[in-house]
């Protein structure tokens, strides 16, 4: 990845220091209760994430009927999958999933903000929010995926999904090769919330 993209440990230990002092003002003033935090990270630890997407990139892997399904209605075909409640919740309720293949390759921003579909992806990374990223993956989207060591040939096309209120994208990234023995639940292993954004390739090593 770019070093553009990369914050420092230090940044992460000062945000989630803000973070925790405006918890306990908030408990104090009676705005939150003491649980309700961390009821909020059980449930993107447990319930809505990119293990979540990564069952869907393994089942559309294995069941092409079911890609094209979700290419088609990507909601009525996540909801096939039998997840648990909220997955059409906030940050849910419009997905849109693209497939990459040979001759395209997808790339998810969101040039306002850092709308992202959170059951399928889980939280959005802080590079996803940088002002750059944005603005470059716009303008030189090659350069970009390039510099995430995603280097797109010059006959594949780039195309990029502008994720909002209206509709949040995420990508099927192609089936890597020699995994045709590998079960939906091994296939799953293999994807990462990066792959599901375009800034990168699944690699049949990943496997545990």
């Amino acid at each position: 990845m770019s070093d553009l993209f990369k914050y420092s440990d230090e940044r992460e230990a000062a945000n989630a220091a803000k973070v925790g002092a405006l918890e306990t003002l908030l408990i104090k003033k009676g705005v939150l209760g003491s649980d309700s935090v961390d009821t909020v990270l059980q449930h993107f630890e447990t319930v809505a994430g990119p293990f979540n997407g990564a069952r869907i990139v393994a089942r559309a892997w294995a069941d092409p009927a079911y890609k094209q399904r979700l290419i088609d209605d990507t909601p009525a075909a996540i909801s096939e999958l039998n997840f648990p409640l909220g997955m059409d919740g906030a940050e849910g309720e419009h997905m849109k999933a693209v497939a990459n293949s040979g001759s395209v390759h997808n790339l998810v921003i969101c040039t306002l903000c850092s709308c992202y579909p959170w059951p399928v992806l889980g939280l959005p990374p802080y590079w996803y929010k940088d002002p750059v990223f944005r603005a470059r993956g716009v303008r030189e989207p090659r350069a970009v995926l390039s510099e995430f060591g995603v280097p797109v040939a010059p006959d594949v096309e780039v195309k990029v999904w502008d994720s909002s209120a209206q509709i949040r994208w995420f990508v099927i990234p192609e089936r890597p090769a020699n995994t045709e023995h590998l079960s939906e639940e091994a296939l799953a292993q293999l994807v990462t919330p990066e792959a599901m954004m375009g800034v990168a390739l699944v690699q049949a090593n990943q496997a545990a």
